[in-house]
């Protein structure tokens, strides 16, 4: 008895060891499985080599922040000059308008302009108005504008924003928002509760800054070098806006180090994301959009579905395809043609920035834009010959992700603010934008303007982008 006592005592004992053992273990894996369940995903930063040939072994970086002019040349307005009294046209069919390209009577006009009257040297002390700068990171100089307040209220903080273009853009579109931003109460938009310092970098291979010498360049590799060059500034923290290619790179940056994005901020967001569950909701948003989630609004900009989202992106979409797969034939010709490189880019600042403007002779152009700031964003691209580098940029994203649908997998926790313009290329639903951006702080149906947002109406997106860090700011 008094053994049976004591293997009772003992097995008793062992039990009130174990059993809270096991449950500590079943409850640890629990609490991990819970917590991995709700760990942010992050796309991993890691290293890159642009310059020409192999990384050196050894030495640093040069990491110094030098200050960059742009500058012209007697023989370089002569060689253009040269070239455009050259220039060759083939006659438009009658009433073809844009519908076969840019219309060649009126290019006759554009380019007349851009040989009697347009003044570089005047666009040159325009450009120069801010202050620029070039620092090498991984190999390649990178160009960028950095543009502070001039005047900053007491007391009043300053929110550093990174502002990336796209194609066929540069940095020179954000030259009409910038005072808007860093001088808001000079401009009627606020009395300085929001007040910016703006950087503006040029994409490596555009404009100024120089062009990787090496394959696979892509967005990733683009927003890591964005992100040291907003460390190398000195910033731990900082806003994103972007459209087109910005808006891939800076939400690549938002996926990369979310705890250094205080918000980001889109004019345009590219969803490719397909399945049964987007099948359903495009078929029933077409007549109950309120049971899919989508608002009337979005109906009016979706429907006709067929009509807006794939007869009208195959029309406008065939340079993407060339780019995506054969980019240096094609800018043989354009490096090479300033009346080509004209046309090339100008056809998508008629149609992207208005639908309808296909059936106007005149691409509607000049109703937007002055031939000025139209020739000096031309002219950034010629000047530099960075045609063909910029139009390689998507041959390296397509090459590794032919839908653009990789980075949808991670999703974007940072806070986020979406203007959607009634002219842009497709419409993304805030129902949809949900599936990969999980905080939208601010989504805005903007009431007029197109892809070229900063650059066509700087004004409403200034408005928004101020909306939207007021709210980040309080949360």
């Amino acid at each position: 008895t008094i053994l049976c006592l004591l293997r009772s005592f003992e097995y008793s004992q062992k039990n009130a060891i174990l059993v809270p053992a096991a449950a500590l273990g079943v409850g640890g894996i629990l609490v991990f499985w819970l917590r991995s369940r709700h760990k942010i995903k992050t796309i991993e930063m890691g290293d890159g080599w642009w310059g020409s040939g192999e990384r050196p072994l050894k030495g640093k970086e040069d990491e110094s922040i030098r200050p960059f002019k742009i500058e012209t040349s007697d023989k370089e307005i002569e060689d253009l000059h040269r070239r455009l009294e050259q220039a060759r046209y083939t006659p438009p069919l009658e009433g073809a308008a844009f519908h076969y390209g840019f219309n060649s009577n009126y290019l006759r006009k554009v380019v007349a302009y851009w040989r009697n009257q347009f003044d570089w040297r005047k666009q040159v002390e325009v450009l120069n108005k801010y202050p620029h700068f070039q620092t090498t990171i991984e190999g390649i100089d990178i160009h960028f504008i950095h543009v502070k307040p001039s005047y900053v209220p007491h007391g009043r903080a300053v929110q550093p924003l990174l502002m990336v273009h796209g194609w066929p853009g540069s940095f020179y579109e954000f030259y009409k928002i910038i005072p808007l931003l860093t001088e808001p109460a000079r401009h009627g938009l606020n009395e300085g509760d929001v007040v910016f310092e703006v950087i503006c970098p040029s994409i490596p291979g555009y404009g100024f800054s120089e062009a990787p010498h090496q394959k696979g360049f892509d967005s990733v590799a683009t927003a890591r070098i964005f992100h040291k060059l907003m460390n190398r500034l000195g910033f731990k923290q900082y806003y994103l806006q972007g459209g087109d290619w910005g808006s891939r790179i800076t939400t690549n940056m938002a996926q990369m180090l979310p705890q250094s994005v205080k918000g980001l901020h889109l004019n345009v967001v590219f969803i490719n994301k397909q399945g049964l569950g987007r099948i359903i909701s495009v078929m029933l948003g077409a007549y109950l959009p309120w049971l899919v989630g989508l608002t009337r609004e979005d109906a009016r900009r979706i429907y006709p579905f067929m009509e807006k989202n794939v007869y009208y992106l195959l029309r406008e979409s065939g340079y993407l395809h060339i780019q995506a797969t054969k980019p240096d034939t094609a800018g043989c010709g354009l490096n090479d043609s300033p009346v080509g490189l004209a046309a090339y880019i100008l056809e998508k600042f008629s149609t992207w920035t208005d639908k309808s403007f296909l059936d106007k002779d005149d691409g509607g152009l000049e109703s937007k834009y002055s031939l000025d700031e139209l020739l000096t964003n031309v002219m950034i691209y010629w000047v530099t010959s960075s045609i063909v580098s910029s139009v390689r940029y998507y041959k390296e994203n397509f090459a590794k992700d032919p839908d653009l649908t990789a980075h949808t997998r991670v999703g974007v926790h940072v806070p986020t603010g979406i203007a959607a313009f009634p002219q842009e290329l497709a419409h993304t639903p805030r129902v949809w934008a949900k599936q990969m951006f999980k905080n939208i702080v601010t989504y805005s149906y903007m009431p007029r303007g197109g892809h070229f947002a900063a650059f066509e109406e700087p004004k409403l997106l200034a408005q928004d982008i101020m909306q939207f860090v007021r709210k980040v700011e309080q949360l």
